[in-house]
């Protein structure tokens, strides 16, 4: 990446000042403009999330803002109501409060002297859900936004539920913001009511994990704030962009297809991360789209934003197996309108282990399987995080205890982009049942590489809605829809379908084990094919080097650790999976302030036994300053009986050595044919 030190305009800083909302609360805002804005405004770009703009993200502010300010923007960075230095509290994620702050935030930008009128907003993961939900809310001085790892869908396509079945993230994600949301204000900002204010914080605080468990199906909850609801309430041009290794990029694809605004779509091989950032590579210059992006809309420019293909997206190559990637080899594709009229929905027909041509008749003979819990080991996170080794493994293990369907050795490269989708005619032994199902890419020497995968909890295979028990014995047609992907099966490996009715840790599993029949006369693989022969003349890609402004000054104290451990017992015959992110003691000189913070992470079951699995998340979060020292500990662990599921959660805090919260919860939740 290329640090730019020398920017089209100087860059003034202002690193704290309050935002009033109606209600008397006030937010913490930072903010970065050309210093010509006090005379002659500039639109406003605003990020908007809970991770706190003074440290947690301060690096990586301070890589983009200013680089966008010196670009001719103001760009403020606010915290939400109740992180960082902001006033009041946080209780969930999205909340209409929320969304009504931020309209509020806007509409005091809009009047502010180095501000135009006009604004943006531009985020990633929280950031981009933010925008795009007040994007639909239609604030009159929103012109453009620009958003990453994001979705449209809050209940079939985040990370709380998957396909009906619910995903070990929804644990790991209610214990970082059961972290976050419990973190202290800081006092060289609020000044000596900082106690106060994390008191009240402390006080607020429930799991979230507990509400997010007491909505398993589709209801109102999921639906406030999912913009597929009503996509004609985004009036506002889109550049949304995500990543093949990360959990969003299907929304990528439907915001393309739904919107009717000017809409761009960007997706490379990247984890959850800023593409001027990506990792795996290669990164590109983002910030530079953004720029050209905002210009085009918030400033009039005539420089071919508004003009040019739908999509852009990374073809991957096929790569051996790996739980982390430097670089993803591959090249840009572009696609003029999406849904393509060139990517034709290829179906075939499935057989006995095998995966046909699609001229040929699919196979008649039932094949049964019932997974081992351990099969999900190997699956990496839901969405990779850049935190190696999260990516899924060798999946050869992982197939062992799965259906498994070949096709041939290929004659030819065969490409794919969109989302792959397996037919299934099933029956079941039990009410409540899942399926996952995988496609590899399988090399010459045997090793298979995951390509994609998909999940159906089968009592939702009608409605995510209203969900119906299964009758057992009874034979169901259902589709399980894998996620988006762009690759490349090379010409001398094969395609392989595997079918599994467990994936843990990565999902929960059904109450009860069960035998799942497939009958291929009813089943088959329906792959989104692109022509080798769709291919563009080799012209370059728009994408410059990524360009972003120097880091601010910090220094790592104590080293982080990573660690991600499989477990096996055999005398038990538990099996576990153990998660470190340790990231060690960071400094930040600025604001003279040493950050820690560390999560751990385990989730383990005994053999067959379904109601067994059991997951962990524990994180500490540490700021010091000379003699002030606060901590906090928190702990949730979710488990489950074939009735419900049971959360056990901690909070403690400390100012210094003096443990003053202290809290803990036991509840249980019903399980709704999960």
């Amino acid at each position: 990446m290329q640090v730019v030190e020398e920017l089209p305009y100087a860059v003034q800083e202002d690193e704290h000042f309050w935002i009033p909302m109606s209600d008397g609360v006030r937010l913490a805002g930072r903010s970065w403009r050309p210093a010509e804005a006090d005379t002659g405004p500039v639109p406003a770009v605003l990020e908007y999330i809970p991770y706190r703009r003074r440290d947690l993200t301060s690096v990586r502010d301070s890589m983009h803002h200013p680089y966008i300010a010196g670009h001719g923007y103001a760009c403020v960075r606010v915290d939400l109501r109740g992180t960082g230095d902001s006033e009041g509290v946080l209780t969930d994620e999205y909340l209409e409060r929320e969304q009504r702050d931020a309209e509020e935030v806007l509409a005091w930008l809009a009047e502010q002297p180095w501000c135009d009128g006009r604004t943006a907003m531009l985020g990633l993961s929280w950031g981009g859900f933010a925008a795009l939900q007040v994007a639909a809310r239609r604030p009159p001085s929103l012109g453009a936004i620009a958003i990453n790892c994001f979705t449209d869908d809050r209940y079939a396509d985040d990370m709380h539920y998957m396909g009906g079945c619910l995903l070990s993230d929804n644990l790991a994600e209610a214990g970082t913001m059961f972290a976050y949301s419990t973190c202290p204000p800081d006092p060289a900002t609020v000044g000596d009511r900082w106690r106060d204010m994390w008191l009240e914080r402390l006080d607020a605080v429930d799991p979230w994990i507990l509400n997010w468990l007491r909505h398993q199906r589709r209801d109102d909850y999921w639906r406030h704030a999912s913009v597929c609801e009503d996509y004609s309430s985004v009036r506002c041009p889109v550049l949304a962009a995500s990543g093949w290794a990360d959990g969003y990029s299907n929304a990528v694809l439907r915001l393309l297809e739904h919107l009717d605004v000017p809409r761009r779509g960007l997706v490379g091989p990247w984890s959850h991360r800023y593409p001027y950032l990506g990792r795996p590579g290669p990164a590109i210059g983002y910030l530079q789209e953004v720029v050209r992006w905002f210009d085009h809309w918030l400033k009039g420019e005539d420089n071919g934003a508004g003009e040019g293909p739908a999509l852009w997206a990374w073809m991957q190559e096929s790569v051996p197996p790996a739980t982390a990637y430097e670089d993803r080899p591959g090249r840009w594709v572009r696609e003029e309108s999406w849904p393509s009229d060139r990517v034709e929905r290829t179906v075939y027909p499935l057989s006995r282990y095998r995966i046909n041509a699609p001229k040929d008749e699919a196979g008649t003979d039932s094949l049964t399987v019932s997974s081992p819990l351990t099969v999900g080991q190997f699956a990496g996170k839901w969405a990779s995080y850049n935190a190696p080794p999260d990516l899924p493994y060798d999946q050869r293990e992982e197939d062992g205890g799965s259906l498994v369907f070949d096709s041939d050795v290929l004659s030819e490269d065969v490409e794919i982009l969109g989302s792959a989708a397996a037919e299934l005619d099933v029956s079941v032994t039990e009410p409540v049942a899942m399926v996952a199902a995988r496609l590899c890419d399988v090399a010459p020497d045997g090793s298979a590489t995951r390509v994609t995968f998909g999940l159906l909890n089968l009592t939702h295979r009608e409605s995510h809605d209203h969900p119906e028990p299964l009758t057992p014995g009874e034979r169901y047609r259902v589709t399980v829809t894998l996620n988006g992907v762009a690759q490349v099966f090379p010409a001398g490996h094969r395609i392989r379908l595997s079918l599994s009715t467990s994936y843990w840790p990565l999902a929960w599993p059904p109450p009860r084990k069960f035998l799942m029949t497939v009958h291929p006369e009813g089943s088959n693989l329906t792959l989104p094919v692109r022509p080798v022969s769709a291919n563009e003349d080799p012209a370059p890609h728009p994408f410059g080097e990524a360009e972003a402004a120097p880091e601010i000054a910090h220094e790592r104290r104590e080293p982080p650790e990573h660690r991600w451990t499989v477990h096996r017992d055999l005398v038990d015959t538990r099996s576990s999976l153990e998660i470190v992110k340790d990231g060690g003691i960071m400094h930040f000189e600025g604001v003279d302030l040493d950050v820690g913070r560390r999560a751990y992470e385990d989730y383990d079951s005994v053999a067959a036994e379904f109601t067994s699995p059991r997951g962990r998340s524990s994180w500490t979060m540490r700021f010091a300053r000379g003699e002030w020292r606060t901590r906090t500990e928190t702990h949730a662990s979710l488990q489950c009986t074939e009735e419900e599921f049971r959360v056990y959660a901690t909070l403690d805090a400390y100012e210094g050595d003096e443990r003053i919260f202290s809290r803990e919860w036991s509840e249980a939740v019903p399980r709704d044919l999960m």
